[in-house]
């Protein structure tokens, strides 16, 4: 694997997980007992804690960027090994 498409990969994976960590410990105004800023939503987080949550996507996006480079290199879990795909693709591993 070139490293063009690692890097890409790895931001795919960056990308999915800041979406999966978006969500854990917003608070809403009403929920922290504040009063909510004039023009903003009413379901506004108060604080996002961004940065939080970007060190928190980079962790798991290299946790699982690791995972997958290492399935590249050592062919654990090819295509051959998903019920109804043997045929599709290249061979990963002689038979």
């Amino acid at each position: 694997m070139s490293w063009p498409a690692g890097t890409a990969i790895w931001f795919l994976f960056f990308t999915l997980s800041l979406f999966l960590v978006l969500p854990f410990g917003n608070k809403t105004a009403e929920e922290a007992g504040t009063e909510r800023p004039a023009g903003s939503a009413e379901s506004a987080p108060v604080n996002p804690r961004m940065w939080q949550k970007l060190g928190a996507a980079l962790v798991l996006a290299t946790v699982i960027f690791i995972a997958y480079y290492a399935n590249y290199v050592h062919g654990w879990i090819s295509i051959n090994d998903i019920p109804g795909w043997e045929n599709r693709g290249p061979k990963a591993r002689p038979d």
